[in-house]
């Protein structure tokens, strides 16, 4: 196998884990919390960024074939610590509001007007949290009228 290959399998691999780590995080501490209906499966695939999966895949795996030292350690290392780093409570839980959330927001259906926070934005779904009636709502994007 060439060298270039194995640059590639070696960076989409160890993105892979890091990646994976990372959306658990999110998945434990935000999406299992506020008791949204989603698998793992779909929330690492749609919001995951493919050019930044590709970019640090390329990356890494350069890194880890052609300049081997204590340095790639070290950056593969921190980028472990951080993708891990989701899994305490309060760090995923940070790191999904940042991600997924938009505060304060009005959304209008043709019968009712909502204004909370989307907590999580979905293939046909929104899981919106309205602050009048301090209730987790599930809205269909087919229902809503204009922008959010």
């Amino acid at each position: 196998m060439s060298k270039m290959v194995q640059a590639l399998l070696s960076g989409l691999f160890i993105t892979f884990l890091l990646d994976f780590f990372f959306f658990l995080g999110i998945f434990q501490n935000y999406i299992r919390v506020h008791e949204i209906n989603l698998y793992y499966n779909i929330l690492f695939v749609d919001n995951q960024s493919i050019i930044l999966f590709i970019v640090i895949s390329f990356l890494l795996g350069y890194l880890v074939i052609y300049k081997s030292s204590k340095l790639t350690l070290v950056l593969i290392a921190i980028l472990a610590l951080f993708s891990l780093s989701t899994l305490i409570k309060p760090v995923g839980r940070s790191v999904a509001e940042i991600l997924l959330m938009k505060k304060d927001v009005q959304i209008h259906t043709d019968k009712y007007s909502y204004r909370g926070d989307i907590l999580y934005n979905g293939r046909e779904n929104i899981t919106f949290y309205d602050y009048k009636f301090k209730k987790v709502l599930k809205l269909n994007k087919n229902k809503i009228i204009g922008e959010y």
